[in-house]
């Protein structure tokens, strides 16, 4: 991965080199913005508590992380897990600004991107699903917590539940891929989320070079003839589907 962020920092570009209007938006309000009058106390508190927590669960993992049947630390799982603070808050703004109400997030864990995803979108509906029975305990817990309504919880493997999620929405706004990092997954998760876009829709994908395969599949993804504009952004791909563009590819720092 060393080599691969060399070969992206190189080949990325700053606002100066944008020029796409509505990416020169994105990477200003989006990507480089703040949120100065957002209160993000109560998430980021439930945060603390996690990476705090020395209780062991048993980790049940569907997806391509490692797979045993030692109990682990929530401590442990919640710094391996989590997106980073800088990351939710801006996919946060990418859902406040674009106003998405049908979201679909695969893989929960303990429900931190999840509660962003659900400040974003208040008045929005919020499917989420999660493979692991005691990760997801916790998470719905950190929901009640904060008092959410939006969400709902959707426990099993996502190759059974993906589809049934998505038969609940006429239209799916965006979707967030954070669960089995293999390339025929992705794909088949990506090509069923597909059936429900228009072109205001957008796909968020993380850790698009966490593997070759992750690589693979993001590559496939971005040159999909649905697909128009595409932004990697190393740690995260985000895909947009507007038509009457042409196709383009954008590497930003």
């Amino acid at each position: 991965m060393y080599f691969d962020f060399l070969k992206y920092y190189f080949k990325a570009k700053n606002a100066h080199g944008i020029h796409s209007p509505f990416v020169f938006d994105f990477y200003n309000s989006i990507f480089k913005g703040k949120n100065a009058q957002e209160d993000f106390s109560e998430i980021e508190n439930i945060r603390k508590l996690l990476l705090q927590n020395n209780k062991q669960i048993q980790r049940v993992d569907f997806g391509a992380g490692k797979k045993n049947n030692h109990p682990e630390r929530v401590s442990d799982l919640a710094r391996t897990s989590l997106k980073p603070r800088k990351w939710a808050q801006m996919l946060y703004r990418l859902i406040s600004k674009y106003q998405f109400q049908n979201i679909i997030d695969l893989g929960t864990s303990f429900g931190i991107t999840t509660l962003y995803f659900s400040k974003a979108a208040p008045n929005g509906k919020i499917k989420t699903l999660e493979g692991c029975p005691e990760t997801l305990k916790i998470a719905k817990n950190n929901f009640r917590t904060l008092n959410t309504n939006n969400i709902e919880t959707i426990e099993g493997n996502i190759d059974v539940n993906l589809a049934l999620a998505i038969n609940k929405f006429e239209k799916v706004d965006f979707v967030f891929f954070d669960a089995n990092h293999q390339y025929k997954p992705t794909i088949k998760y990506f090509e069923l989320c597909l059936s429900k876009i228009d072109e205001n829709s957008c796909f968020v994908f993380d850790d698009i070079y966490w593997s070759e395969e992750m690589k693979n599949a993001w590559n496939t993804i971005i040159h999909h003839e649905k697909v128009s504009i595409t932004i990697d952004l190393f740690f995260i791909g985000i895909v947009f589907f507007k038509k009457g563009i042409i196709k383009q590819h954008f590497i930003l720092k």
